[in-house]
């Protein structure tokens, strides 16, 4: 964490530590994520999801395709003053979701069992991790980005195509290439709004 620059309150990184171990326990019986050595845990879905932490914008967030509860649930043990919202359409992954919150005590986040483009509301961020291509991502949760809101797209490399394909409406407002510690892969964070947005 001091390698990205964060500082995080005392009891973050112990509420990491547990919903580290608790999805271990779920991921032997339901498969909820392909990493299984708790060392790459840590690096591939804790540091992973906090490289994103600095560009969190606004109060309220929704956490799409959120699957194992990544990146939004390591974001709401990071910062508790933000409401945060998980979508996923898969009903086990969103079961270890609302144990998660449950065990760890986070009121301000909730697990929703639905399909993205199903959900309504407004949001001040909106994540996504792996989850879809960028036009596909726009086209089916795009409605749930707040007028003022910015859309962080989590990718491997930056993928060009996408971006040249983005839906009427949205922008690419910045990217940032990031350095996970101890991840020898890349990683790029792509900041997206609403066109007219400032």
């Amino acid at each position: 964490m001091a390698s990205l620059g964060l500082t995080l309150p005392d009891n973050a990184v112990q509420g990491m530590l547990d919903y580290l171990e608790l999805l271990a326990r779920w991921n032997r019986t339901y498969n909820l994520t392909a990493v299984r050595d708790a060392s790459q845990m840590v690096t591939r879905h804790l540091l992973d999801s906090l490289a994103i932490l600095p560009h969190v914008r606004g109060r309220t967030l929704a956490d799409l395709g959120s699957g194992a509860g990544l990146p939004g649930l390591v974001l709401a043990i990071a910062d508790r003053s933000l409401a945060v919202t998980l979508v996923d359409a898969n009903g086990k992954k969103t079961r270890f979701q609302r144990e998660a919150v449950r065990a760890l005590g986070l009121q301000h986040v909730q697990a929703v069992q639905a399909r993205v483009e199903d959900m309504q509301g407004s949001f001040d961020c909106i994540t996504a991790r792996a989850f879809a291509s960028l036009p596909d991502m726009l086209a089916w949760g795009g409605h749930l980005l707040a007028g003022n809101g910015r859309w962080l797209a989590m990718k491997g490399r930056r993928p060009g195509p996408e971006l040249d394909a983005l839906p009427d409406g949205f922008r690419l407002l910045e990217e940032h290439a990031l350095a996970v510690p101890g991840l020898d892969a890349r990683r790029h964070l792509l900041v997206l709004a609403r066109s007219g947005a400032a």
